[in-house]
C-alpha cells in the first residue's frame, strides 16, 4: 500500500484527527497521527496534519520539521510549503516566505488562505503592489475572512488609502465586532488620514 493510497481504515482515522483539529483538540488529533505515522512513518498526509496541528499549538520547530519531512517525501506537498512560507512571514523572512508561499499556490491554486499570506509576504518583501493585487484575490475567494479584511486593510493604510483601508476594516468588524486587530487598525487609519491632511 503506497502513501498516495491510504487505506479506507487509514482514510478514517485521517478524518477522524481531521474533524477533532477542526474542534480545536489539537492534542487528540496528534495522538492520532503520532499513532499513523509509528505505523507508516512516510504518510505524508499525516505529516502534513501534524505539522498544520503544531502549527495551531504554536509549536513553530515541530511544525517546521514536520512539514520539511512532507516536502522531503513529496516536493508537491502545497500544506508543507504553506506552513513552511507561513513560518518564514512571522520571522520576517518575506522573500524566503514569498518563495515558499508561490511554490505552495502554484500546486493548489485559487486557495484563499495561501493567497492571503502570499499576498502579505510579497506586500512586505517590497512587491506591495503584487501583494495587493494578490490579497484581493484572496478576498475575492473568500469575502468574509476577516483576517484577508486585516490584512488588506493594513496594506492599504500602509500606501495610504485611508477610505479603503476604512471601509475593509469596518466590514471585518461588522463580521467580528470583538476583532481587537481590526479595531486597533481602524484608530489607526483614522490617526494617519488626520496626520495626513495636517501634513
Amino acid at each position: 500500500m503506497t502513501h498516495d493510497d491510504p487505506s479506507p481504515e487509514t482514510m478514517e482515522r485521517l478524518e477522524r484527527a481531521e474533524q477533532l483539529k477542526l474542534n480545536g483538540n489539537y492534542n487528540q488529533a496528534l495522538g492520532i497521527l503520532e499513532e499513523l505515522l509509528l505505523e507508516d512513518p512516510e504518510n505524508v498526509s499525516a505529516l502534513e496534519e501534524v505539522a498544520d496541528n503544531e502549527l495551531s499549538l504554536g509549536e513553530y520547530r515541530r511544525a517546521e520539521a514536520a512539514a520539511r519531512r512532507a516536502i522531503a517525501l513529496d516536493a508537491k506537498s502545497y500544506t508543507g510549503h504553506y506552513i513552511l512560507g507561513f513560518l518564514n512571514s512571522r520571522s520576517g523572512q518575506w522573500d524566503e516566505a514569498a518563495g515558499r508561499l508561490r511554490k505552495a499556490n502554484q500546486l493548489k491554486s485559487n486557495n484563499a488562505e495561501i493567497l492571503r499570506c502570499l499576498g502579505w509576504a510579497l506586500f512586505h518583501a517590497g512587491q506591495r503592489a503584487q501583494g495587493i493585487v494578490t490579497l484581493e484575490r484572496a478576498l475575492n475567494l473568500d469575502q468574509d475572512s476577516t483576517l484577508t479584511l486585516c490584512d488588506l486593510g493594513v496594506a492599504y493604510i500602509e500606501v495610504q488609502n485611508f477610505p479603503k483601508s476604512r471601509a475593509l476594516l469596518k466590514r471585518a468588524l461588522e463580521l467580528e465586532p470583538e476583532n481587537t486587530r481590526a479595531q486597533e487598525c481602524l484608530s489607526a487609519v483614522d490617526r494617519f488620514a488626520r496626520m495626513a491632511r495636517l501634513g
